[in-house]
Order: structure tokens, then C-alpha cells, then sequence
């Protein structure tokens, strides 16, 4: 039977059987017994399934990744510690020293910086371009050492839209995949594997968990893209793993599971960037009222992209669901049913605007966090991307007067309010 991402989101991934718990039981426990070192050592050799260390899998953490693959429409997936740890595992699951990545140049600042600085450390160079580029413009961005394109639904804070067809039409011509990270948007108003795209990541801490409750992240494998059809270029996956018995992931495990397990075998094993079982039931809890919360959040974020495109305070606002946005056209393609609840604006008075504003709101909290039940905002130049340079904000679509605001789940009308009064104290 064919569910609806609704029923999904509630019911997917755990199955209880007669007698079982009905609730996602959480395991708490760091090994797992058996009966001799012989049953124990299949596992090891990836010959038969099971347990044996949560570093690198636990139970709990296995059925809410099968919910997410479910939600996304992958064929299988797996739970990080954090959304960066998602990336970056996404990322170094098919790149190494040498190798080169084509990346959006309007993502989430902290992966700007994994990308721009931090594998630049580990050899892996990447290129940035305009996710408004144009298909020659993309097309000479590759080079013969590129090994994926990645970017984000929706871009934090910029709130651009990818267009995923695009990306995923150049990035399957030069023979690699196309990593989109989907956190804004979430399954619910989005699933970028139905447009193109081989592996989708979450930072799983923002709507999905929706409380602010637990950090984590997630990895979906859409489990379509053919890496022996590629085989000199993934070598990782198409030869033999000298460190796991010399196992051929994409032969032993094939399109559907090699991406996966070689990221949990590997690099699991050797990062040990695990969500704990406790953050995994709680992110559960989060995935059962997903599809209820997106509904407020965009509702309430198209009100108030609406105030403030009225405001003469304001100089300009993003938000892809509102006509006249450079994203609109892209957002009724993949966001027809809304965006997300977070909108950013640029106050005509800069930066001090920005600080005297934020300091005036009641309700919307300053954090460094975003999307979830309790309304938040942020100056991304002095905080999330306070790394980047001048040029490199530009590009990311950040001046020094955004403020990103984010809808929770409160009454419209009282986030408005505490808006309004914040613009009349400038």
C-alpha cells in the first residue's frame, strides 16, 4: 500500500510486530552480545546483518533513517551527529585529495566554509557558481577531477532556489551526482530525488526535530546513480577497500546500498560522527508532526514577507513564495505547496538598522538557530557567516543590513505585531 508523505511521516520506517513497543524503542546501549566470535566476525566482513558497535549503527537511529528514506523517496539512508557531519560525509564519501567539487555559491555559510577552506586543507578544491548561472556558465564550472556538484532546496539565508533539473542535467552529463541539501524545504514541500538528484542531506536539528530539542543530521542515497558505469572516477566505491577486507562496495552491495555502506563502514568507523539513540527518538517525535508544522511555518513566513515587502524600513525581502522574487518562478516549479517559514530582508539602514531592530523584537528571539516551533532571528554577517569575506558575502547574497527571520509556530498575528513595533523603533 502507497502511503501519503502524511501517513509517512507518522508511521514509516518502524514496524512493530505483536507484542513489540509502539513507539521507536530507544537503545541505549553502546555493543551489542554474541554468541561466539565467528557470528560476530560476519558482521565485520559485511556478510551478514546486525549490531555490534553503535559508533557505526544502533536500531533506533536505523528505523528513523528508513522514515527519512521513505519521506525522500531514497532507498536508504543513515543518521549523523549533526547536519555538517551529513555534508561533509556526503562530500568525502566521493572526493579525496586531489579532487574537485562544483558547489552553489548561496549555501549556509558554515558550508561555504567546508567547502571553500576546510577540504582545501585535505586537498579538495572547490569552485563556486551563481545558482542562477547558466547551463554554459555551470558546464565550464567542472573540471576532469570534479566529483560531485552540491546545493542547497533553498539556500540559508538567502533563500535562493536551486534549480535542480539544471544542476542535475550538468552534473549527470560529466559523469557525477548531485548532492542537494533539502533541510528548508523539508520532504514535505520538497523531494529534489523526483527532480534529479542522487543524494539528499538534512541538517536534521531544524525543522525535522522542529523543537530545538537535538542536533543531528542525515544521508539519503536515492540509489539510482551507476558508479561502475564510472568506475575510474569512484574508486572508493568501484575498488577494493583495502581497510574492510578488500570489499567492492558498488559489486557487494550495488546502487542501492553501496553509498551508504561505504559511508558507514568507512567513514562512520573512522569519524565516529553518530547521532546517540536519545536524539534519534526525539528527532522521531519531530518527523510525526512535520507535515502539520510546515503548514504554520509557511503560512506564517508568506504574512510576514508580505509586512515587510510593504515596509518602507525594508529594502528589500527574500522569500521565493512571494511574486516578484528572483526565485518565484523556481519556487512554484519545486515549492508549489510553500517554502519554508524563514525569510530574510535587507534594512535600508544597514547595519545599525539591523542592530536596532533585532534588540526592539519580543516574540522572535535572537539565536543562532532557525525553523523550529519558537520564532528566532539572526544577523548572518556578524554570526552564521561572519568568516566570510566581503566578496564572498556578495556572492552568497548577504549584505551587512539582512536579518534572517524565522517563523515558528505562534499566532500569526502576534508575530506580526511584534514586527511591526520592531521597524517603528528604528
Amino acid at each position: 500500500m502507497t502511503c501519503s508523505i502524511d501517513t509517512r511521516c507518522v508511521q514509516a520506517g518502524y514496524v512493530p510486530t505483536n507484542g513489540e513497543p509502539r513507539q521507536v524503542p530507544i537503545v541505549q546501549s553502546t555493543t551489542f552480545k554474541y554468541d561466539s566470535s565467528d557470528a560476530m566476525g560476519r558482521l565485520f566482513d559485511l556478510e551478514d546483518s546486525g549490531y555490534f558497535y553503535t559508533r557505526l549503527q544502533n536500531p533506533t537511529n536505523d528505523h528513523v533513517a528508513a522514515k527519512i528514506a521513505s519521506l525522500e523517496g531514497g532507498c536508504a539512508a543513515m543518521l549523523t551527529s549533526s547536519g555538517q557531519a551529513a555534508n561533509f560525509f556526503a562530500v568525502f564519501n566521493l572526493a579525496a585529495c586531489g579532487d574537485h567539487v562544483v558547489a552553489s555559491s548561496t549555501i549556509y555559510g558554515g558550508t561555504f566554509n567546508l567547502l571553500a577552506h576546510t577540504l582545501r586543507k585535505m586537498g579538495i578544491e572547490c569552485s563556486f557558481v551563481s545558482p542562477f548561472c547558466t547551463p554554459e556558465e555551470l558546464d565550464a564550472a567542472f573540471r576532469p577531477t570534479t566529483k560531485c556538484v552540491f546545493g542547497e532546496t533553498l539556500a540559508n539565508p538567502a533563500l535562493t532556489v536551486l534549480d535542480i533539473e539544471k544542476f542535475a542535467r550538468a552534473a549527470h552529463d560529466h559523469g557525477v551526482p548531485l548532492i542537494v541539501d533539502n533541510t528548508f524545504p523539508t520532504p514535505v514541500n520538497c523531494r529534489p530525488i523526483e527532480w534529479g538528484a542522487d543524494i539528499v542531506t538534512h541538517s536534521t536539528t531544524k525543522y525535522m526535530d522542529g523543537h530545538g530539542a537535538a542536533v543531528g543530521g542525515a544521508i539519503v542515497d536515492a540509489g539510482r546513480f551507476d558508479w561502475m558505469a564510472h568506475a575510474d572516477a569512484f574508486p572508493g566505491l568501484t575498488r577494493p577497500d583495502d581497510s574492510y577486507h578488500g570489499v567492492v562496495y558498488a559489486e557487494r552491495f550495488g546502487r542501492q546500498g553501496a553509498f551508504i555502506t561505504k559511508a558507514t563502514t568507512q567513514l562512520m568507523r573512522d569519524f565516529g560522527s553518530i547521532q546517540s539513540p536519545q536524539n534519534a527518538f526525539l528527532l522521531n517525535l519531530g518527523l510525526e508532526s512535520l507535515h502539520v508544522r510546515m503548514a504554520r511555518h509557511c503560512a506564517n513566513g508568506r504574512a510576514l514577507a508580505e509586512l515587510l515587502a510593504g515596509s518602507g524600513q525594508v529594502a528589500r525581502v527574500n522569500y521565493p513564495s512571494l511574486p516578484g522574487d528572483p526565485s518565484f518562478e523556481l519556487a512554484q516549479k519545486y515549492l508549489p505547496g510553500g517554502s519554508c517559514g524563514v525569510v530574510s530582508c535587507e534594512l535600508a539602514g544597514g547595519r545599525p538598522a539591523a542592530e536596532r531592530f533585532m534588540a526592539a523584537l519580543k516574540i522572535f528571539a535572537i539565536e543562532t538557530h532557525v525553523a523550529d516551533a519558537r520564532s528566532c532571528c539572526l544577523h548572518p554577517a556578524s554570526s552564521t557567516h561572519r568568516q566570510m569575506t566581503d566578496e564572498e558575502l556578495a556572492h552568497a547574497g548577504i549584505g551587512a543590513g539582512m536579518v534572517r527571520l524565522s517563523c515558528g509556530i505562534e499566532g500569526t498575528e502576534d508575530l506580526l505585531a511584534d514586527v511591526r513595533q520592531a521597524l517603528d523603533a528604528i
